[in-house]
C-alpha cells in the first residue's frame, strides 16, 4: 500500500529513519545500515505501507548525493596527504584491490554472470567500509597504532579507487551516453574537451567568482555558485559518457587548493549528508526480502567465500609489505567486509543495465551482511593477533595530514580565529616558536594577506558548526579567538565548548563586560583589550619612573587575578 499524502509519506520516512539510525548507532553498527533498514521498512517490498513505488526515480535524484560526496573527497585529496603514505596507499592498497577484485570476479563468473558484471562485482566487493572501520578505530583509540595506520592507508586507496570505478560503470553499460556507433577518436575528443572545460571552469572562473562574492559578504550566492560548479562539472562528465561523480571529484580537486576550501566543505556538508541519507534509504527500498529468502544458502555461501578471499589476500599482502603477523591479522579482519560505496556503484550499475535486479539484490545483501558481521570479525582478529604476538608491540605513533596544503598537518596545532591586527601578531609569535597553526577569517583581504605571508590562513566563519568539524577542532591544542565581533565570538565559544569540551579557548574582548560574557559562554580565558592596553601603558610608565620590573609584574598579576576590579569603576 502506497501512502498518498506527501506530508504523511515524509513523516513516515523521517520517523522510521530517525529510529533506525538511532538504534543502529547505539548498537555500534553505524547509521548506513540503519538507513538501509529504514528503506526496507518503508519500501514497496515490505508488508506495511510504502512511501513510494517509484524507487528508481528516488534513487536517480539522490545520486546527486554521491556527486556531492565525491566532491568533498576531492576537496580533501591533497598531494601531501598521499605522499606521506605513498607506499601503503599506492602499494598495499592497490595490490589489495586488484588481487581481491580479480579473485572475487573469478568466483562470481562461476555463476554465469557476464564478464562485465563479474568484473564490476569483484572490484566493488573488494572495497571495505571506510565509515564503519574509521568509526571502530576512533572508538577503540587505534588510529595511531600500526594496524590503524595500515588500515587507514588501504581505505584511502579504496576511496581513490571509487572514482575510476564510478567512471567505468557507464563504459561497461550498453546504454551509456556515448554509443558504440561513435568513432573511438571522437569519444576521446569529447572526453578531453569536457575535462578541459571542467579544468578551466574550476581552476579560474569559479575561484574568481567565489572571491568576488566573498568581498561582497554574499554567503548565499557563494553556496549557490559552489553547487552550480559541482553540478555543471557532473553534467559535463555525464555528457562525455563518464560518471557524474567523476565531475564532482574533479571540481573538488580543483578547488582544494583555494583559500576558502574549509568554508566550501562546511557549507556543502549538510547538503551531502541529507542527499546521501536519502540515497541509502532509496537503496534499502530496492532490497527485495522475498528474493533473499528464496535463496538464503546462496547468500550465505557468497558472504563466506568473499570474506575468506579478502581475509587471505589482506593477510598475505600485509605481511609482504612488512607488517608483523599480528598487525596484518588485525588489518585483515578489520577490512574483510564490503563497503558502503558498493551501494552507490551497484545502484548506478543497475540503473545502467550492467547488472540485473536479482544480481543487485544479491550484491547489496552481501554488503549488508558482511557489514553486520564486522564487529564480530574485529574481535576474532584481536584474539588471533594476540596469540600470534609473542610480546605486546608498542604502537607506532602516526600523524596523518588531514588538513589542506599549507597547514602543518599535525595533531595539536593552534587554531586562530581572525587574522587581523591581533591575529597576525599571534601568528607571528607562534611561527617564531615553530608552533603549527591554522587561521580563519571572513575578510578576504585578511585571507589574501595571509596567503602573501605564506601562512595557513583560510576563509571561514569560526562560528559555523560545520567549519569547526572540517577544521578538526577536536585535535587542536588551543583555540585563540582574536575576532572583534562579539556575537560571532560568543557563538564560536558556545559551539566549541558544547562539541569539544576539552579544547581550551582563549579570547580577545573589547571590554570587561564582553570578557564576562565570553567566560560565561565557556571560554577558558578572556582578555579585555582596552584594559590590557591601559595596563601595559601604565606598566611602561612605572618602569620609566624607576619602579622595578618585578614590582610592576607583581602589580599587573594582582590586578588580573582580582578580575581587574582595581582599575574599573
Amino acid at each position: 500500500m502506497e501512502l498518498n499524502s506527501f506530508v504523511l509519506s515524509a513523516i513516515s520516512l523521517l520517523t522510521v529513519a530517525a529510529l533506525a539510525v538511532a538504534l543502529f548507532k547505539h548498537l555500534g553498527l553505524g547509521s548506513i545500515l540503519g538507513l538501509l533498514v529504514a528503506g526496507i521498512v518503508v519500501g514497496p517490498h515490505s508488508p506495511g505501507p510504502s512511501v513510494t513505488a517509484h524507487v528508481e526515480d528516488v534513487r536517480n535524484f539522490t545520486e546527486l548525493g554521491v556527486v556531492m560526496l565525491l566532491f568533498l573527497i576531492g576537496l580533501e585529496m591533497k598531494p601531501r596527504r598521499l605522499w606521506s603514505l605513498r607506499r601503503e596507499v599506492f602499494g598495499m592498497g592497490s595490490v589489495q584491490i586488484l588481487v581481491s577484485g580479480l579473485l572475487v570476479a573469478g568466483y562470481m563468473s562461476l555463476y554465469d554472470y557476464s564478464w562485465r558484471a563479474a568484473l564490476l562485482m569483484g572490484l566493488t566487493l573488494a572495497l571495505s567500509s571506510t565509515a564503519l572501520v574509521m568509526q571502530l578505530l576512533h572508538e577503540r583509540g587505534d588510529l595511531a597504532t600500526r594496524h590503524g595506520t595500515a588500515a587507514f592507508a588501504v581505505l584511502l586507496m579504496q576511496d581513490l579507487a571509487v572514482v575510476p570505478l564510478l567512471a567505468i560503470v557507464p563504459i561497461l553499460s550498453d546504454v551509456g551516453t556515448l554509443s558504440s556507433d561513435v568513432p573511438f577518436w571522437q569519444q576521446i575528443l569529447v572526453v578531453a574537451g569536457m575535462v578541459a572545460l571542467v579544468f578551466g571552469f574550476g581552476r579560474y572562473l569559479v575561484p574568481f567568482a567565489l572571491k568576488s562574492l566573498l568581498r561582497q559578504h554574499n554567503r548565499e550566492a557563494f553556496t549557490l555558485v559552489v553547487l552550480l560548479a559541482v553540478f555543471l562539472a557532473a553534467g559535463a562528465m555525464h555528457e562525455a559518457g563518464l560518471s557524474m561523480a567523476l565531475g564532482g571529484f574533479m571540481m573538488g580537486m580543483l578547488l582544494s587548493t583555494s583559500r576558502f576550501s574549509f568554508q566550501i566543505q562546511a557549507q556543502i556538508e549538510p547538503f551531502k549528508g541529507l542527499l546521501m541519507s536519502l540515497f541509502f534509504v532509496a537503496v534499502g527500498m530496492s532490497i527485495d526480502l522475498e528474493a533473499i529468502a528464496a535463496q538464503p544458502l546462496l547468500l550465505a555461501q557468497h558472504v563466506a567465500v568473499i570474506l575468506a578471499i579478502k581475509l587471505v589476500v589482506l593477510l598475505l599482502i600485509g605481511m609482504a609489505f612488512g607488517l608483523p603477523r599480528g598487525t596484518a591479522t588485525r588489518v585483515a579482519f578489520m577490512l574483510a567486509q564490503s563497503g558502503e560505496f558498493g551501494f552507490v556503484l551497484f545502484g548506478s550499475a543497475k540503473a545502467l543495465g550492467v547488472i540485473d535486479d536479482s544480481t543487485f539484490v544479491i550484491a547489496v545483501s552481501v554488503i549488508s551482511v558482511s557489514m553486520l558481521l564486522t564487529p564480530l570479525l574485529v574481535r576474532i582478529g584481536d584474539v588471533s593477533a594476540r596469540r600470534l604476538e609473542h610480546r605486546a608491540a608498542a604502537p607506532t605513533p602516526f600523524e596523518y595530514p588531514t588538513v589542506p596544503a599549507g597547514q602543518a598537518g599535525q595533531v595539536g596545532r593552534v587554531v586562530i580565529a581572525g587574522y587581523g591586527r591581533v591575529g597576525h601578531t599571534v601568528a607571528t609569535l607562534l611561527e617564531a616558536n615553530n608552533i603549527p597553526f591554522i587561521a580563519f577569517d571572513t575578510n578576504p583581504a585578511h585571507v589574501e594577506r595571509g596567503e602573501q605571508d605564506g601562512r595557513a590562513v583560510y576563509f571561514g566563519d569560526i562560528g559555523d558548526v560545520e567549519l569547526l568539524e572540517a577544521a578538526q577542532i577536536d585535535k587542536a591544542a588551543l583555540v585563540i579567538l582574536t575576532i572583534d565581533h562579539g556575537p560571532t565570538a560568543l557563538r564560536a565559544v558556545s559551539h566549541i565548548r558544547t562539541a569539544y569540551p576539552k579544547v581550551p579557548v582563549i579570547a580577545r574582548a573589547r571590554d570587561l563586560e564582553a570578557c564576562g560574557s565570553l567566560i560565561r559562554a565557556g571560554a577558558t580565558l578572556a582578555y579585555p583589550e582596552a584594559i590590557e592596553s591601559s595596563l601595559r601603558l601604565g606598566a611602561e610608565a612605572l618602569q620609566m619612573l624607576g619602579i622595578s620590573t618585578n614590582e610592576v609584574d607583581s602589580l599587573l598579576q594582582g590586578v588580573r587575578s582580582a578580575g581587574y576590579a582595581q582599575v574599573v569603576e
